[in-house]
């Protein structure tokens, strides 16, 4: 197999540079826009643990309101304030106690927050590379019109 050619930004000429950019742009719209939903996500499951830590055994018998979606709340009682049914993913549930939720709802955002932390540091690679090229076109540029005189 051959390896691919490395070259060199200081090397390609405006238009490829200009490709070059346009790459890295999209890239990094990308990045951030999974950065987002990541950290949608990671704020969803805090709330989960908020909700969990709500479920209290003094609150037996009691009216509250159950969350369906994001924004419907339907009335329901609570019977069995030690278990509470967990979303795992692609419309399945289960039930645990509330310290397994806990457990499990903590660990996504531990997860979710170590992989936070890698995109962020791919993304600030993505933007150095973004001003070196930059800078690359604009002096690129100055040269052209500079000849062009």
């Amino acid at each position: 197999m051959s390896q691919p050619q490395q070259v060199q930004v200081t090397d390609l000429d405006v238009s490829q540079l200009a490709d070059v950019r346009r790459q890295l742009d999209e890239e990094l719209n990308h990045l951030t826009n999974s950065f987002a939903q990541l950290k949608q996500a990671q704020a969803k499951f805090k709330a989960c643990i908020e909700n969990v830590a709500e479920v209290k055994p003094a609150n037996k018998g009691k009216t509250i309101l159950v969350p369906l979606t994001n924004s419907l709340y339907v009335p329901g009682t609570l019977s069995d304030p030690e278990h509470v049914i967990v979303d795992v993913g692609t419309g399945y549930f289960v039930q645990k106690t509330r310290d397994q939720a806990l457990k499990h709802y903590s660990a996504k955002v531990e997860y979710i927050r170590t992989n936070l932390e890698t995109l962020e540091d791919t993304i600030s690679k993505k933007r150095d590379n973004m001003n070196y090229l930059v800078n690359v076109m604009q002096s690129k540029l100055q040269q052209q019109q500079q000849t062009a005189s």
